[in-house]
């Protein structure tokens, strides 16, 4: 296992650093490492398992890191501003890529999970190409923020409910996500409260203490979701919320972004390293025609729902171009729906996945102000 992480890391160094002169998504890069060195490929990686894991811990840091930066307070008025476009936009796309699906020949639960995989944008590419100054102080950045925010709040719930894919859709498993899902926000709240907080205010001057109880406090809430029968990733996203009003949240999200990175570069390897480039290949005019249908109709959907509430044209297109890719949630969809759909299905939503951010991403970069743009006179940090 050693071997393979110094492998994998020195392979994703090389190529991210060829990826960023060529101003490439990196997340991208990860995946085709995971394709070329996985066991559909050059086999010199192999232990998926191990990866899985690893790569999984990732996830539970991203949703943590989400939630410390979503107070009840924002998630009241992010609801407030942003519920129709997404609500409305959610709705378009599920029923486009259910659709496309049933075309393709996939099942009824393989088309549904197509739908909700090709539902979410990216956050990490909408706040990546997302100048400091936009993103921060002009309304544009508001509104791009407040519809990945509710996006990933959606998100959150279909992770909750994916949870029954692990066997059937049974009037079992609903209710046991229904009843624990509460049973969990009381946990969280009254352990903060009567726990965490009181530890954190005593032992505060101790950075490294500091550190351990937030990464505690995300894992223990994690497992305890375990316990009640839900996802993991719902426990660490509500572990993040019910701590987003303090002062430290923000400083500790930061600290935790490196770790994160760490197991996402490993959550992406092992889904590239689950292509079979062969398969791929036999399977490209479907790819296509999906990655097109979405990089075409969510910048479309998003400019006239925008529009329609009173933002100018050239804005809701610039909106709907920073919006219009399929998201890392989609991959991480697919994983959890990896019992319930064929390789060749997964295969096309993940193929789409990636052409739609590489092409979302090229638009932005070309086209409008980014911290990576090759014109001078778009680039701005």
């Amino acid at each position: 296992m050693l071997d393979s992480m110094l492998l994998i890391f020195v392979a994703c160094a090389v190529l991210a650093s060829l990826a960023l002169f060529c101003r490439q998504p990196l997340i991208v890069v990860y995946i085709v490492v995971g394709c070329v060195l996985g066991p559909h490929g050059l086999q010199w990686v192999t232990d998926h398992q191990a990866l899985s894991d690893l790569g999984h811990i990732g996830i539970i840091f991203l949703l943590f890191i989400v939630g410390l930066d979503l107070p009840p307070q924002k998630i009241k008025n992010v609801l407030r501003q942003s519920i129709v476009t997404v609500v409305a936009s959610t709705a378009i796309f599920f029923v486009v890529g259910a659709g496309i699906g049933i075309l393709f020949g996939f099942t009824a639960l393989e088309a549904a999970i197509t739908g909700i995989a090709v539902v979410f944008s990216s956050t990490i590419v909408g706040i990546k190409l997302l100048p400091n100054t936009v993103l921060h102080h002009r309304h544009i950045g508001e509104i791009v923020i407040g519809l990945l925010l509710l996006q990933d709040l959606l998100a959150v719930f279909a992770l909750l409910y994916m949870k029954g894919l692990e066997g059937s859709f049974t009037w079992h498993s609903w209710l046991i996500a229904s009843v624990g899902l509460p049973g969990l926000v009381a946990v969280a709240y009254f352990g903060a409260k009567y726990l965490f907080w009181p530890l954190l205010r005593r032992f505060d001057v101790f950075t490294e203490f500091t550190f351990l109880l937030f990464l505690g406090w995300c894992m223990g809430v994690a497992w305890i979701a375990h316990l009640l029968g839900m996802p993991v990733e719902v426990g660490a996203f509500l572990a993040g919320v019910v701590l987003a009003n303090s002062q430290a949240a923000q400083g500790i999200a930061q600290t935790l972004e490196p770790l994160r990175d760490f197991f996402l570069v490993l959550f992406f390897f092992y889904v590239g390293a689950s292509v079979d480039p062969r398969l791929l290949w036999e399977l490209i005019w479907q790819v296509l025609v999906l990655g097109a249908v979405f990089v075409v109709l969510k910048p479309i959907v998003f400019r006239y729902l925008i529009g329609w509430q009173g933002e100018s044209s050239e804005t809701s297109w610039e909106i709907g171009s920073r919006l219009g890719q399929c998201s890392e949630f989609s991959l991480l969809v697919l994983y959890l729906a990896t019992m319930q759909m064929s390789e060749s299905s997964m295969l096309i939503v993940l193929g789409a996945t990636v052409i739609t951010i590489l092409t979302s991403s090229y638009v932005v970069v070309f086209k409008y102000k980014n911290p990576i743009a090759i014109s001078d006179r778009l680039r701005v940090d």
